[in-house]
């Protein structure tokens, strides 16, 4: 019978440490507990941007650059526990980019998906591919990845909207491009509208159909959502943890609008207490209309129109509403659920 092995002294497992590190070895059993945990565990922290606290910062920053020299002026919104990574979770980022009237902002292209949800303001576009949209407050806008895109104020006021993109999930898999477009603007090649025509009304044309995963139809109006969220609170209870919320979809699909990043929009009944649920997707919220509170974990947070919320991964939030509340949210579910380790927890 062979001889049970003796653990090493302390000291003769740090020399071997030493030994195997010039062939850049590490041992596991050293760091495992913190690789394999019992939880969820982010660097993320809950977090809220009043936007009247902001605006102005917005605002001045139009006087600091211009939007051809920023190329996007944005101002971002760092988590507070993750400072200096332009990160509002793990894996995604938030801004709120600003255009003056009579501004381009360049057309060029990215690796990266990106969401629009409009804060303030009316009258400017977003080009996607050749077609416009026309932006108003409320409306989710999509640019999937690699499409060229710009953005231009013809009109009489500024306008302001929140970005979400997916840079992080990018980085993790080191593959990131971007492309300038030659021209400052993209050529229109399909009226306002066509996308819309062709993929927002359950006709789909005959022939062949747009092929990827991102959703055709780049342009979700508010005033269709907040229709259907108004006539969802007429036919049914709410949901004790989410009132009445519903996906963005891909109407080709079914699915998710885009691979990596879920978008959702919610209805909260005046005078609602909402259930806590917690998941594994770290979520940012932008309040479309109401006021309310959010608990997050042991943090409280009141919020009215145009406020910012970040609940991390696994924190259980839970809300309280004065009026009735519309909640416009994203995260990074459509990638967890794709690679199957999603998980929520009510209660």
């Amino acid at each position: 019978m062979s001889a049970i092995p003796q653990p090493a002294s302390q000291s003769a497992r740090a020399e071997f440490y030493r030994r195997m590190d010039k062939d850049n070895l590490a041992p596991l059993w050293e760091v495992l507990h913190d690789l394999v945990i019992p939880q969820p565990k982010t660097p993320a922290l809950p977090a809220l941007w009043k936007y009247r606290q902001i605006r102005p910062y917005i605002m001045e920053s139009g006087g600091v650059i211009t939007a051809r020299e920023a190329v996007r002026r944005v101002l971002i919104l760092e988590n507070p526990g993750m400072r200096g990574q332009s990160s509002i979770t793990r894996s995604l980022y938030c801004g709120l980019q600003l255009i003056l009237p009579g501004e381009i902002a360049p057309s060029h292209r990215h690796t990266q998906s990106a969401l629009r949800f409009i804060v303030e303001g009316s009258g400017a576009y977003t080009a996607v591919d050749g077609e416009r949209t026309t932006m108003h407050p409320g409306d989710f806008i999509i640019t999937p990845s690699w499409t060229w895109h710009d953005h231009g104020n013809p009109g009489s006021g500024p306008v302001v909207w929140m970005d979400g993109l997916d840079i992080n999930i990018l980085a993790l898999f080191d593959a990131q491009f971007a492309e300038n477009f030659p021209e400052e603007v993209q050529p229109v090649t399909r009226k306002q509208g066509d996308s819309y025509a062709r993929y927002g009304n359950n006709l789909v044309p005959l022939g062949p159909l747009p092929g990827g995963r991102t959703s055709p139809l780049f342009s979700y109006p508010y005033a269709r959502s907040r229709e259907t969220l108004a006539t969802l609170a007429k036919n049914g209870e709410p949901d004790p943890c989410h009132g009445w919320k519903v996906q963005f979809i891909n109407p080709l699909t079914g699915g998710f609008a885009m691979p990596t990043i879920g978008a959702f929009i919610q209805l909260l009944p005046g005078g609602f207490r909402s259930v806590p649920c917690r998941s594994t997707d770290g979520t940012v919220y932008s309040v479309a209309e109401g006021s309310g509170k959010v608990r997050i974990a042991e943090q409280v947070f009141e919020f009215e129109p145009k406020d910012t919320f970040v609940v991390p991964s696994w924190h259980p939030a839970s809300f309280e509403t004065g009026p009735e509340c519309v909640l416009f949210s994203y995260s990074d579910r459509p990638a967890q659920v794709a690679l199957g380790f999603w998980r929520e927890s009510r209660g």
